[in-house]
């Protein structure tokens, strides 16, 4: 039922089709996008059918409704809109190609911009999963998208090679993330070439890190310079570091581990700059290659054994693995396994890009939401049910919050 003074729009679509826009509404408030458009400088850009604004929730209902053609996504947005009192007037569903057009003159700016001011970290302190002792668990990792075989793309983001030298079907573009481990909400995010690497990317990142944050990381960012980067605003670091890596023992710990020191890699016999680690080494036994053992060496910048011993950091480096299912929910679920992304343009891939990681925040906000309500672990509530939600079943009274 709509609300006193409200006119239903003569249309055939259901409440709950229309609803799912409600989220995003929701989430990013239009007073917050069109702040940012005309930060950005785009506000000046007028379009009757296609203001900015408008351009800003389509992009992101396009990630939304992933796979769902551009006139049928804008159908759906500017329905839900419509009934969420945004629109005055009649309205009529612009073409596939005027939202192209409008794409491209928004650019990328307007959603990153988005993105940088209300992604961050949503854990409270009684989120199950998300702490450690006074530590905020965060993970880096990285992941790579398809993008459409354009000239443009390719000159921009390339490819990878096979193992015969060819070249693989598709462009990709390269996107590293911070995220919490407990809630999987990505927090920050850098996009660059495939032949750009992780470590290189996550530097961007870094800065964001504070002295509350325990970042894990996978051995791709092992490095002195990383390491040190990532420590240079207080976050203490667990890294995976290799087996072969030099490690000398400088002083034995009670608990198992012991206090050593890295160096550069072209430093490694005279040890001239070295910065001292702590060093925990265990192996896991996998059930089902019995015979092959897994060793592991992490490094970590926490030296007190007793405020965090061995056996407690070895088991969590465990959670390192959650950012991946995070990236995961990102291209399978939400993207759609094995798609390519739609822009032919390298600003429209980043906008894409920007857009898909607005509507993940927005969904895993929801998910923590609903699970601090609820009194449960996130961990119980499942991506992929909540995405259908948030297309389809959306309540009213959140789609029409202020």
């Amino acid at each position: 039922m709509p609300r006193p003074g409200q006119v239903k729009p003569e249309t055939d679509e259901r409440l709950s089709d229309r609803i799912a826009i409600g989220l995003l509404t929701r989430t990013f408030p239009p007073e917050l996008v069109d702040r940012i458009v005309q930060e950005s400088g785009k506000s000046g850009q007028r379009n009757r059918l296609l203001p900015p604004r408008v351009v800003v929730y389509f992009v992101l209902a396009m990630c939304l409704f992933s796979g769902q053609g551009y006139e049928e996504v804008a159908r759906l947005l500017t329905q839900g809109l419509a009934w969420a009192r945004r629109w005055s007037g009649s309205w009529q569903v612009p073409t596939t190609a005027a939202i192209s057009r409008a794409r491209v003159k928004l650019g990328p700016g307007p959603l990153k911009a988005l993105f940088e001011q209300t992604a961050g970290p949503v854990a409270t302190e009684s989120t199950a999963g998300s702490w450690y002792g006074r530590w905020r668990l965060m993970a880096v990792d990285g992941t790579t998208f398809d993008v459409p075989d354009s000239e443009e793309n390719n000159a921009r983001f390339g490819r990878p090679a096979t193992h015969r030298g060819e070249r693989t079907a598709f462009p990709q573009v390269r996107v590293v993330a911070l995220a919490e481990s407990g809630t999987h909400a990505i927090t920050h995010a850098a996009l660059g070439p495939y032949t750009t690497a992780e470590s290189v990317l996550a530097r961007e990142l870094f800065q964001a890190l504070g002295p509350d944050d325990l970042l894990m990381a996978d051995r791709g960012f092992a490095g002195l310079e990383q390491w040190r980067a990532a420590s240079a605003g207080g976050a203490d670091l667990l890294w995976r570091i290799k087996t072969t890596a030099v490690l000398p023992v400088r002083r034995e710990l009670p608990d198992g581990s012991y206090v050593s020191d890295i160096v550069a890699a072209k430093d490694h016999r005279k040890r001239t700059d070295p910065t001292v680690v702590r060093v925990i080494e265990y192996t896991l036994n996998d059930p089902g290659r019995p015979q092959h053992p897994a060793p592991y060496r992490l490094i970590t910048t926490i030296l007190d054994h007793e405020a965090a011993p061995a056996k407690e950091l070895a088991a969590l480096y465990n959670e390192r693995w959650e950012i991946e299912t995070a990236l995961g929910e990102l291209k399978t679920h939400q993207r759609g396994p094995a798609q390519v992304l739609r822009s032919r343009s390298p600003d429209g891939v980043e906008q894409e890009v920007w857009g898909h990681l607005l509507v993940h925040h927005a969904i895993r906000q929801l998910m923590h939401d609903s699970a601090e309500q609820a009194a449960v672990d996130t961990d119980r509530l499942s991506f992929t049910r909540t995405l259908r939600l948030a297309r389809r079943h959306v309540t009213a009274q959140a789609a029409f919050s202020p």
